[in-house]
């Protein structure tokens, strides 16, 4: 490992990356073995077995929420109302406007 401290930036990334890609050649491969033996002995006693293989994680589909308030002077700054205020319409505020005013 001590050979490691001479390689150069690029040469440790390609090391990363060809340990990875081996790994994860590795793992499914593995995991094919596993499900063999699985069909195989369900086979033996006469049963069947369907394995669901999921290469994908599943992603989860947000909607993009518009904004429902709007700074005065500055277009920019927008908020939709949702999560903590923003400090531009904490002032606003404190200064003694209304949340109203913003309203898009």
């Amino acid at each position: 490992m001590n050979d490691l401290k001479n390689f150069s930036v690029s040469e440790l990334q390609a090391v990363i990356d060809n340990a990875e890609a081996a790994l994860k050649m590795k793992q499914n491969n593995e995991r094919k073995e596993v499900y063999a033996k699985i069909k195989e002995l369900a086979a033996s006693v006469g049963a069947t077995v369907d394995i669901y293989m999921a290469d994908k994680k599943e992603t989860r589909k947000t909607v993009k929420v518009e904004a429902k308030f709007r700074h005065p002077s500055d277009a920019s700054l927008t908020w939709t109302g949702r999560g903590l205020t923003p400090k531009w319409m904490r002032a606003l505020i404190e200064e003694g406007h209304e949340k109203s005013e913003f309203l898009i």
